[in-house]
């Protein structure tokens, strides 16, 4: 069997692409497109040094984009409150009456909850919306 450099950077670009599928972490797919560079320049037939510069430049530079992208992106919500992880929250419930301490208890989806008002108003009764889950505790908000 022929080793030849491209073959090499295939290899190394097909293991960073595994590497990533078992870790999660979305940089190595960089490196593996600076890899295949890598094999590209070395089927145009560019020195090894060539070839490594190549692989340097687009993988460095692909991981210096994807970090401009990420760190540019706006910051998901904790998952308490965000409603693309629970489907619970921006739904309303009704509540009855509160306690002295912003406390009470509500009827949601067939059970009792415990809730907490979170809001800047004096909690009174009538139709709040859920903000935040901690726990089992709903946290309301008019």
């Amino acid at each position: 069997m022929d080793w030849n450099w491209a073959t090499v950077w295939w290899i190394v670009a097909g293991l960073l692409v595994a590497t990533e599928l078992a870790s999660g972490s979305f940089y190595l797919l960089m490196l593996a497109v600076g890899a295949a560079a890598g094999a590209l320049a070395a089927h145009l037939g560019l020195a090894p040094a060539g070839q490594m510069l190549a692989a340097a430049l687009l993988g460095g530079a692909a991981v210096m984009a994807w970090y401009r992208h990420r760190s540019q992106a706006p910051k998901a919500a904790p998952a308490a409150s965000n409603p693309d992880v629970n489907l619970d929250i921006g739904q309303s419930v009704h509540v009855d009456s509160w306690s002295g301490e912003g406390l009470t208890q509500v009827h949601y989806r067939g059970a009792a909850w415990q809730a907490r008002f979170i809001g800047s108003a004096p909690a009174q009764g009538g139709r709040h919306i859920i903000r935040a889950i901690e726990g089992s505790c709903l946290l309301l908000d008019r």
